[in-house]
């Protein structure tokens, strides 16, 4: 797919703070592109640059290969969603979708026939007269977007915008609009704190921290081949543990050599290692790589969330079958299953959660 906004060396300043330092980013076009982070991160900061709400401080951001730095917002192909919907109380439903074109002066006709294509595409036919204060969250949310989606914009740009939903609702939400997208054929670029919905809706997600881009993939990639302990921590449940890369294809860590595919480490380089709770199989004592005792255990609908105690080490378990508080295991890790990563500036040494 074509490349159709670029972000080149965008660093942004608020007084002697920097929100972004020297952000690079590419978006395709009909790409779904999530920017995941925690509060603070530069990625609310850096959806705001390419809708034209803020300025960089440096760099330059190009929509087609042209630069947008003097380009207003109404005059970029692109509309936003906020998570405060700030939809207007004293219309209804269609008034609203409808008060984009409005502006334009696009004639009546038109306006009818787009509004009610919108209706239809998030599922609201029949509520054009409704007054949105009517609405529940969810639905005054679906109109928020229609409202921007009737403008018909290249990119459509999205802040938290599930945040004030409730969560079945928001999960029903997240399907929801990966359909719109695809359906649409448009860019999507979302921001969310919300790790699971990046990985349910994105086709690439951006994880930031500190004003910067730590690693940018598809949401196996990043789930799977984390760059750094940051991102493994982010980007669902972990254990992240120190180790040493001994050789090729051999990692210690929780003192025991283990055998893994990652190579091209230096030898007895200092390394991190992830292991996902689910990546780990309980057995008997005497057939475990390393042993311990079950400190705690937590049901979780579709399986048994575990504290493991063993080589000093506190270690989160997923498994289908419980195996009792008190009672001694056997851990068992597959060498695919093993990650091995550069030593991150400050490591994590035990389990996050």
């Amino acid at each position: 797919m074509p490349r159709l906004i670029e972000l080149k060396g965008v660093s942004k300043l608020f007084g002697k703070q920097t929100v972004l330092n020297h952000v690079d980013l590419y978006i395709r076009q009909n790409e779904f592109v999530t920017l995941l982070g925690p509060s603070g991160c530069g990625k609310t900061t850096t959806l705001r640059i390419i809708g034209g709400f803020e300025q960089p401080s440096s760099g330059d951001v190009f929509f087609n290969e042209k630069s947008m730095l003097n380009t207003p917002p109404h005059k970029r192909k692109l509309n936003t969603v906020f998570q405060k919907y700030a939809l207007f109380p004293n219309m209804n439903v269609a008034e609203n979708i409808a008060f984009g074109l409005k502006i334009k002066k696009v004639p009546k006709a038109e306006i009818k026939e787009k509004v009610i294509a919108m209706l239809k595409l998030v599922n609201l036919e029949g509520f054009e007269n409704r007054r949105v204060t009517a609405l529940s969250g969810g639905q005054q949310q679906r109109v928020a977007i229609a409202r921007a989606l009737v403008n018909e914009p290249e990119v459509l740009l999205l802040d938290e915008p599930l945040g004030a939903l409730d969560l079945k609702l928001r999960k029903e939400m997240q399907v929801e609009l990966k359909k719109m997208q695809q359906k649409l054929g448009i860019t999507f670029i979302y921001v969310t704190h919300d790790q699971e919905e990046a990985l349910t809706m994105s086709d690439t997600i951006a994880v930031m921290n500190e004003g910067e881009i730590l690693q940018i993939g598809t949401p196996e990639d990043i789930y799977n081949e984390p760059k750094n302990a940051f991102v493994a921590a982010f980007i669902g449940e972990s254990n992240i543990l120190s180790g040493k890369m001994l050789q090729d294809f051999h990692v210690e860590f929780a003192g025991v050599n283990f055998t893994c595919i990652d190579k091209g480490f230096a030898k007895n380089e200092h390394v991190d290692i992830v292991v996902r709770p689910e990546d780990i199989r309980i057995t008997t004592p005497d057939a475990g790589m390393v042993n311990g005792v079950v400190s705690n255990v937590i049901f979780k609908g579709v399986h048994y969330e575990m504290r493991v105690d063993a080589a000093g080490i506190s270690w989160k378990v997923h498994s289908t079958v419980q195996s009792p508080t008190g009672s001694s295991v056997g851990l068992v890790i597959a060498p695919e299953l093993i990650h091995v990563m550069k030593k991150s500036v400050s490591s994590i040494e035990d389990n996050v959660s």
